[in-house]
């Protein structure tokens, strides 16, 4: 089964773990000094947040697949519409070792596509690829050719 990964950047961690924690009804199931993460069930979703970004707001979505089978199944299907794609293969990010790739939506969103593989004690090892300085997270940068721009641009509604 996959879950929906939001990655989002705030200024004040403490208040915005005391908020999402609220609006949750639970703690999150990991915190360090500039990241917290909650793995819900209802609704299933890997909902991160962050203070390594330079610019406020969500910093990218993304499918976290249970088992390399499904994550080979979205890439097929990534494959299959012509996405462009950025293979990262194993990689680590946000205190996890995954395997991972990323595709662009026609707006310059960036979707990661994942399967953590294991727990790691820092937020990023050395990275495979050239990430965006914008980024918090591991974003990379766009390659000639490609869609973009990295990160997801968020335009807030009237609703």
């Amino acid at each position: 089964m996959k879950r929906f990964h939001v990655h989002a950047h705030v200024e004040d961690l403490g208040k915005s773990i005391a908020f999402y924690s609220a609006m949750f009804g639970t703690s999150p199931t990991r915190v360090e000094s500039d990241y917290a993460k909650w793995m819900l069930d209802d609704p299933r979703i890997n909902f991160a947040i962050s203070t390594r970004g330079t610019k406020l707001g969500v910093d990218h979505l993304g499918i976290q697949t249970e088992t390399e089978a499904e994550l080979k199944a979205l890439k097929v299907q990534a494959e299959a519409a012509d996405m462009a794609l950025i293979d990262e293969g194993q990689t680590t990010c946000c205190y996890s070792r995954s395997d991972k790739y990323w595709v662009t939506d026609p707006q310059g969103i960036a979707w990661e596509q994942f399967h953590t593989l294991d727990s790691i004690p820092v937020f990023s090892e050395k990275a495979s690829v050239e990430v965006s300085e914008a980024s918090a997270c591991c974003v990379p940068k766009t390659r000639p050719g490609e869609h973009g721009p990295f990160p997801v641009k968020v335009t807030p509604s009237c609703c």
